[in-house]
């Protein structure tokens, strides 16, 4: 009983650190597992079978929190399924002997580069445009034999690459790749059934990383929204070298002061990206906040001319206007109307107002005239 409450808090840290970095859960399960002596294959099957119902649950919960590009999901979870497949069954079909320094060898690799990604700044400006298949395709095929093959590793193969592309925001990549690993677990734990069949499966162990998982998800999905990523990767990565270490350090025969000494390399290059880690993230923090206090300084841009508000413009004194003849006393000139003059005093021109004596032109009437007078 006490070992699977061991192996439920793990599957709960795991999927904490899995759920804040995309990456992680596999690494840090299956090292534990080989520490505790499971078989490799077995291990990597364990932590598949149980990263179905984790990744579903930490999907759903990244869905709900807007940190998921489905487009990304649909063009690397296939790619991923296939090379999941793949490395089930190649990991299957070796001894346990070949196999653990293989597993152990990925392990350590992704580890230490864990440790170094995490101890530079990390990238804050987007590129322009989107992803292709071409880059993603090829990414989820190596990315899932790597994960399968080694117990872990779709994060740490997959987040880096989207992460250094630019293209996504850093939480996107994140909920992406750990919704598109349900089906990268789901086609490993086919291919780990078909090649081991269920006796390959370690069943509580399962459900003890199933629980922890499952409690930790949603939590997950929050935190990667305040826990900096900078501190927590190179920490993880520093756990993930020094317990693999061992299993290589067991297989080449390595005696003596020999592994003292290595442990003690690996202690210090783990002290040393951590401090790196610590002092990119403040400068990330301190170049934010100059940003932010340059921003806030900036005074507003002043109002065009275009754009100033009517009381401000100097008053226009209105040009006097003669009184109109009605006004004056004056009686209409002929052919004048009041509303014409009414007009004339407010400034606007009057309409002009045909009549049956003006519906015809001045000329017509002038030369209707001349001739009456020579008649006459």
């Amino acid at each position: 009983m006490r070992k699977l409450l061991v192996l439920a808090l793990v599957g709960l840290a795991a999927q904490l650190v899995d759920g804040s970095l995309g990456m992680a859960y596999g690494l840090t399960s299956s090292t534990l597992l080989l520490f505790a002596g499971v078989a490799p294959a077995a291990a990597s099957a364990s932590v598949h079978l149980a990263e179905i119902g984790t990744t579903l649950a930490a999907g759903v919960s990244h869905w709900r929190f807007g940190n998921v590009d489905w487009r990304v999901v649909g063009r690397i979870a296939l790619p991923g399924a296939i090379g999941a497949f793949a490395g089930a069954t190649f990991l299957s079909s070796i001894s346990t002997e070949a196999a653990a320094p293989w597993m152990a060898a990925i392990l350590f690799t992704l580890g230490a580069y864990l440790l170094v990604r995490f101890s530079r700044p990390l990238r804050a400006t987007r590129a322009a445009g989107r992803l292709r298949s071409r880059f993603l395709a090829p990414l989820g095929l190596v990315a899932g034999f790597v994960d399968a093959t080694g117990g872990g590793g779709w994060g740490p193969v997959a987040t880096p690459a989207l992460l250094v592309s630019g293209r996504m925001e850093p939480r996107k990549v994140i909920g992406s790749v750990d919704t598109s690993e349900f089906v990268v677990a789901g086609a490993a734990s086919v291919g780990f059934l078909i090649g081991l069949g269920t006796e390959g499966f370690l069943l509580p162990t399962v459900a003890a990383l199933l629980i922890g998982g499952l409690i930790a998800a949603p939590i997950a999905a929050w935190l990667v929204r305040i826990v900096p990523a900078q501190l927590l990767g190179a920490v993880i990565g520093g756990v993930i070298v020094l317990t693999n270490a061992r299993t290589l350090l067991s297989a080449g025969g390595v005696s003596g002061s020999a592994p003292v000494v290595v442990y003690a390399l690996l202690g210090v290059a783990w002290v040393v990206a951590i401090v790196l880690a610590v002092r990119a993230l403040r400068c990330t923090r301190r170049a934010r906040a100059t940003v932010e206090a340059a921003l806030a300084s900036t005074p507003p841009a002043s109002a065009s001319p275009a754009s100033a508000s009517p009381a401000s413009a100097p008053p226009v004194e209105a040009a006097p206007v003669s009184a109109s003849p009605a006004e004056a006393g004056e009686p209409a000139r002929p052919g004048e109307s009041v509303g014409s003059a009414e007009a004339a005093k407010s400034g606007q021109v009057p309409e002009p107002v045909v009549t049956a004596e003006t519906s015809e032109p001045a000329e017509a009437a002038e030369s209707r005239k001349l001739a009456a007078a020579v008649e006459g």
